[in-house]
């Protein structure tokens, strides 16, 4: 069964200063760990192909498909506040580009795929353990409703790799709106090349806002647009308890897609202090200062595209700040709404902010789990008289009886039905995330058992995330004690 990609590579067509081309390194003995079937059918590809044994050839990198552009893009970025001039995909090729059947473009990539002229030191390759984990997140992120990079496939590669020990090898097949990053721009920014800068600009508008195409300023409307669209993203993914380990400036999307999932992992304990990746040592992208993180890394896209946003410097500078400006009201608007509707609340009201504000002072200072405090707070949402049994994780219960007693007065102003108000708490307030315990016991058990069974489960289970599931009762728990992974590693 021969496996077919309808590749249109545009970005292959561009100036070959954007990026390098070249094949992916083949590996010893590939051999398929999943395929995600309802992506590939939605891409227009044969599932059960790109399982064959053809298929995971080209997953791995040792065959090329017909029609295929392979490249690896040029980018430079902000690494924890410092610029680092060239980056680049270094362990990553981007196959080509395919239409949809929903009319999307996406890019195909092989991720762990080889060296390329970016790799610097680093060998080009991906462990399974870092693998799993990026397929695992990725599409709990898609079902929880978060724009977000997908995974196509995963292979193991019959090779090791050295990390601190050795591991088993694998390639990831990423599909994306695209891999266009910040940092892409500042690459060319950086040496000079307003050409280039100029010309990655029109190509983004061209794929991924052509609304802003007719406007008498399209460059000023086009840093709006992705500044509108970041400011969803990051309150989106933070109503879910995500925490993006390593926000620099070469991982955020300029198509406004959470993108590279390294060291991240979901909250259990509401804290806004919280910090997982092992080498955020300062605590830079803790889970409350990733809006104001964001608003910095677009002021470093502004700054690339004060060439084409006026001929005037001092009026780029204003256009700059009127768009950088307008992200802390998206920004609030998104968060201050999404956690409204997490609580039942269909009408605004002065004191929701306060009330909204009070849940989660009291939340940090109990250590409640943020996912399983909204999930049962949709049941009690049912019930506003004072007598439902209090959950038993708060420690100072005086403090949270006194918090519902509020919450329950003000879902007395509301119209909805009591059931109507559940159900629609329950569509946005998840039962099941990819617990970072969860995550590392499938992580080991394939990596040091060869199992892939926990694997397979767990994917099945974040799959349906807002519904109940009594059988996977296990899954929706936070850690024990014993359990609490306090902290996530980069795969590089």
């Amino acid at each position: 069964m021969s496996v077919r990609f309808s590749f249109d590579n545009s970005y292959a067509r561009l100036p070959e200063r954007l990026y390098a081309r070249l094949d992916p390194t083949p590996v010893a003995a590939p051999a398929l760990v999943r395929v995600n079937e309802d992506l590939a059918g939605q891409l227009g590809l044969d599932p059960e192909a790109l399982a064959g044994p053809e298929g995971v050839e080209i997953l791995a990198g040792n065959r090329v498909p017909e029609g295929a552009a392979p490249i690896a893009l040029a980018y430079a970025g902000h690494q924890f506040g410092q610029f680092v001039p060239q980056l680049g995909d270094g362990r990553a090729i981007l196959l080509g580009e395919v239409v949809g059947r929903d009319g999307a473009r996406r890019d195909i990539q092989l991720k762990g795929s080889g060296r390329t002229p970016f790799s610097r030191s680093g060998d080009g390759r991906a462990a399974l353990g870092p693998v799993l984990r990026e397929y695992i997140v990725s599409e709990a992120m898609a079902a929880l409703g978060i724009p977000t990079t997908r995974a196509l496939a995963a292979v193991t590669t019959g090779q090791t790799v050295l990390r601190e020990t050795a591991l088993p090898g694998a390639v990831l097949t990423r599909v994306a709106a695209s891999h266009i990053r910040v940092g892409t721009f500042q690459y060319f920014a950086a040496r000079g090349d307003e050409a280039a800068v100029r010309l990655l600009a029109d190509y983004v508008i061209a794929r991924h806002y052509p609304q802003v195409a007719g406007a008498s300023r399209p460059y000023p409307a086009l840093l709006e647009a992705v500044v509108a669209r970041q400011a969803e993203l990051v309150a989106r993914w933070l109503l879910v308890g995500f925490i993006h380990g390593v926000m620099n400036t070469d991982n955020m999307s300029i198509a406004g897609e959470t993108i590279d999932y390294g060291p991240c992992a979901f909250m259990d304990a509401y804290d806004p202090a919280t910090v997982f990746s092992a080498i955020d040592v300062m605590g830079r992208y803790a889970y409350g200062n990733q809006p104001r993180i964001a608003q910095w890394n677009l002021a470093r896209l502004a700054e690339t595209l004060l060439p084409l946003l006026a001929e005037d410097h001092d009026n780029a500078i204003a256009a700059a700040q009127e768009a950088l400006t307008s992200f802390v009201p998206r920004f609030q608007s998104a968060w201050s709404e999404g956690l409204r509707r997490k609580l039942g609340l269909a009408m605004q009201r002065e004191e929701d902010a306060a009330l909204v504000q009070d849940l989660l002072q009291v939340m940090t200072e109990n250590g409640a789990d943020f996912t399983l405090t909204f999930r049962i707070l949709c049941d009690l949402a049912t019930n506003l008289q004072d007598d439902v049994a209090l959950p038993g994780w708060f420690a100072d219960a005086p403090a949270f009886v006194a918090w519902l007693g509020r919450w329950r007065r003000r879902l007395g102003e509301e119209t909805v039905a009591p059931e109507a108000r559940r159900a629609a708490m329950r569509a946005v307030n998840p039962a099941f995330i990819p617990r970072n315990h969860l995550v590392e016991q499938v992580i080991t058990a394939a990596v040091e058992r060869q199992d892939l069974t926990p694997f397979a489960e767990l994917l099945e289970v974040l799959s349906r995330p807002y519904e109940d599931r009594p059988d996977r009762a296990r899954h929706a728990m936070p850690p024990t004690p014993e359990e609490r992974v306090h902290r996530t590693f980069c795969g590089t």
